[in-house]
């Protein structure tokens, strides 16, 4: 499981300067997501920068909630985002999932490419909960979570350009 990965890439109209602002902008994450719905800043920051911290709260069809605590790992205003995720204290668990936003400005100047990634691992997660409890279903119940976050993060990023859209009207 460690190292799968789920990616999607889609050009939404909106400049990368305002799409940027969107994908870091935690508190709005729930409005989005189909899945995470809360973020928020922890410990003083408010803003992303390589080593922030933030919570993030999510639902899965199952009804099952987790809470899992995020650390920043690139920060390059307007063009890169990205953080680990953690089950417990990031200075005593290894992460088990790395998220990414790869943001490029479109042949128009009202146009963004918008990659989001996402790869697992190495440290446990619901995911693996899942395998160790049925094995011989293991690479379906992987396939289904990976493309369970691609039609996640299209629809995010999709909220996000709409919203933005709306706004600026």
């Amino acid at each position: 499981m460690t190292g799968a990965r789920a990616e999607v890439e889609l050009s939404v109209d909106v400049p990368v300067d305002q799409f940027w602002e969107a994908v870091t902008d935690l508190s709005r994450i729930g409005d989005w997501s189909p899945e995470c719905t809360y973020a928020g800043w922890l410990d003083g920051w408010s803003g992303p920068v390589v080593g922030a911290r933030f919570e993030a709260r999510n639902r899965f069809p199952n009804g099952l909630v987790t809470q899992v605590v995020c650390v920043v790992v690139a920060a390059d205003r307007p063009y890169s985002f990205g953080w680990r995720v953690f089950g417990g204290a990031p200075e005593t668990e290894e992460h088990f999932a790395t998220w990414h936003y790869d943001l490029r400005p479109a042949a128009r100047q009202d146009q963004t490419v918008v990659r989001q990634s996402f790869i697992h691992g190495p440290g446990d997660s619901g995911a693996r909960a899942a395998v160790r409890a049925d094995p011989e279903n293991a690479a379906a119940l992987l396939q289904g979570r990976l493309d369970q976050l691609r039609r996640n993060m299209t629809a995010t990023i999709e909220a996000m350009a709409r919203d933005i859209r709306s706004r600026r009207v």
